[in-house]
C-alpha cells in the first residue's frame, strides 16, 4: 500500500518547516471544535504559506499573513450565507443529494470546512461526518468526492489526475513548482523545484 504522504514529500522535497507551531495548532483546533487530518498538518507545517505547481494554496495557523484560521473562518462564512433551497439545483448539482447529507452546513460538526483553494475557482473541502472524513471539492456547480487522505488526494493531484471534477486535472511536468506565499508588502515571492520526478 502506498504511503501517500513519504510520496507528495518526495515529490515537494525537503521540508521547509518555516512557520511550525504546535501551539498554533492547538488554538485552531479548539477555536474549530475539529481536529483537522494529521497528514495535512504535516504538509501545511512543511510548507505553507505556499502556492503549489501554478494553481493550489496552502494556508497555515502560525502566520498573520495567509492565516488558515482566518481563511476557513471567511469561507464558512461566505459558504454558509448561500440559499441552497432556493437555487433550483438538479439532482447532479446538489451536493445533499450527491453526499448522502441530511442538510448541507459549513463550519459544524458534521459540516464542510474549507482547507485549501486554488486560483481557478475550486475548494477543497473536509466532510468531518461521524463516519470516515472525505474530501469534497467544489468549482461552479460540479461536485466531486473523494474517500482519501489529503496526502493522496495532493500526491493525485499533481500526478495529473481530474481531483477537482471531471475534466479537471492540471499536470505540469518535471519538477513541482512551489512559490512561497509574500509575509509582508515588500517581500517578493521567487518560485523553487521539488527533485526530479521523472515525469
Amino acid at each position: 500500500m502506498t504511503d501517500y504522504l513519504a510520496a507528495v514529500m518526495a515529490m515537494l522535497g525537503p521540508a521547509q518547516n518555516r512557520h511550525a507551531d504546535p501551539v498554533a495548532w492547538d488554538r485552531l483546533h479548539a477555536e474549530l471544535g475539529l481536529q483537522l487530518p494529521p497528514d495535512y498538518q504535516v504538509l501545511v507545517d512543511a510548507f505553507a504559506p505556499i502556492q503549489i505547481n501554478r494553481h493550489l494554496y496552502l494556508f497555515r495557523p502560525a502566520t498573520e499573513w495567509w492565516n488558515l484560521g482566518q481563511d476557513i473562518r471567511s469561507k464558512v462564512k461566505a459558504w454558509s450565507e448561500v440559499p441552497w433551497d432556493d437555487l433550483g439545483l438538479d439532482a447532479d448539482e446538489d451536493p445533499r443529494q450527491l453526499f448522502g447529507l441530511d442538510e448541507l452546513s459549513f463550519g459544524t460538526r458534521t459540516g464542510l470546512w474549507p482547507i485549501a483553494s486554488t486560483d481557478r475557482g475550486e475548494n477543497i473541502f473536509l466532510l468531518a461526518a461521524p463516519d470516515t472524513p472525505r474530501l469534497v471539492v467544489n468549482f461552479d456547480e460540479t461536485w466531486a468526492e473523494h474517500r482519501t487522505s489529503f496526502a493522496e488526494w495532493l500526491y493525485r493531484y499533481l500526478i495529473g489526475e481530474d481531483m477537482c471534477g471531471p475534466n479537471s486535472a492540471v499536470f505540469y511536468r518535471g519538477p513541482v513548482e512551489l512559490r512561497r506565499l509574500p509575509m509582508s508588502a515588500d517581500e517578493r515571492s521567487e518560485p523553487w523545484y521539488g527533485p526530479d520526478r521523472g515525469m
